[in-house]
């Protein structure tokens, strides 16, 4: 773990030299805080649910964006060779990349704290259910950087990597409405494959273990199938 925490340290870091980052923070924040206040005191209702509702959305579009680099950058400028050469192992490699993106998506969540302590001084917020949406997004957010992450090792492109990336992550958060194109026979099987209603049932306080390891199985086949990839490269 000690090689795994010295990559993550090293990615994280990277996030902020570049100004993506803070664009990207910049779009989302402005994004959301204009999505959740636009419609916030006409339902008069002190509640961070409609925040939280537009997460597994947005977050298939961001954190591909975070993400593309992480394995194409170092492929597209032979950096790649480089690291190898040091005492790392591909999982070493493979949990740092995947912390780092984890830690982002984390930075990236904790400005909006904002809104549940502006809603909690107005209101009446329910704390726990708060918690629960925070936890459930970072269990999202590592599940989409997983996926992110085993695009970004498919290819030297990065908008390539982003793009297959989002077109997966699209697909787990709004497949729970499009059951009307599967037959009966497999309609569970492809309701228990939504992110979204996954994501809803932890953001209304409901600790499922069967949510935590629909997202647990996810950020693991990402990151498992991340490790095949790059041994086969």
């Amino acid at each position: 773990m000690r090689q795994s925490l010295l990559i993550f340290k090293k990615e994280f870091k990277d996030y902020f030299i570049s100004p993506i980052a803070y664009i990207v923070i910049a779009i989302f924040l402005t994004v959301t805080g204009w999505l959740f206040f636009s419609s916030f005191f006409l339902y008069d209702q002190a509640d961070m649910r409609r925040f939280f509702d537009m997460l597994p959305f947005l977050f298939a579009l961001v954190v591909p964006i975070i993400t593309m680099r992480l394995f194409s950058e170092e492929l597209n400028v032979g950096s790649w060779e480089l690291l190898l050469t040091l005492p790392v192992t591909f999982r070493d490699i493979v949990i740092g990349k995947f912390l780092a993106a984890v830690a982002f998506v984390a930075a990236i969540l904790l400005p909006t704290l904002a809104y549940a302590i502006f809603i909690g001084a107005i209101g009446d917020l329910d704390w726990g259910a708060t918690l629960g949406g925070y936890i459930g997004a970072l269990l999202l957010g590592s599940a989409y950087a997983a996926i992110g992450l085993f695009a970004s090792s498919l290819t030297r492109n990065q908008i390539i990597a982003c793009i297959v990336a989002m077109v997966i992550c699209v697909g787990l958060a709004i497949i729970d409405q499009m059951l009307f194109f599967f037959p009966q026979a497999i309609l569970d099987v492809v309701a228990y494959i939504s992110a979204k209603a996954h994501f809803e049932n932890i953001a209304k306080g409901i600790v499922d273990t069967r949510d935590l390891l629909y997202f647990l199985s996810i950020a693991f086949l990402g990151l498992y199938a991340t490790h095949l990839v790059m041994e086969e490269k």
